[in-house]
């Protein structure tokens, strides 16, 4: 059985450039919490997921590990523009 961790990795991986999600919007589609998936992506450490591309349903940022040594706002700006 592929787990939720694995799940939400996938599925923001296969995000195309410029696009993003809210925490909510895979929690529905994965059937869990915004929380959960939300304390997933706080500990992610794989470099190769996109966890920047993840926002709050309200339109806000929301937190970010840094892992990439970026601002997320900067971060979505240039997956915007690249």
């Amino acid at each position: 059985m592929i787990s939720l961790k694995e799940k939400i990795n996938s599925s923001l991986k296969s995000l195309p450039k410029g696009k993003l999600t809210t925490y909510k919007s895979l929690a529905k589609k994965f059937d869990s919490h915004p929380r959960a998936v939300a304390r997933i992506l706080a500990t992610n450490r794989d470099k190769s997921v996109p966890c920047y591309k993840v926002i709050r349903s309200d339109g806000k940022l929301g937190g970010y590990n840094k892992l990439l040594g970026k601002s997320k706002e900067q971060l979505i700006k240039e997956d915007r523009t690249s």
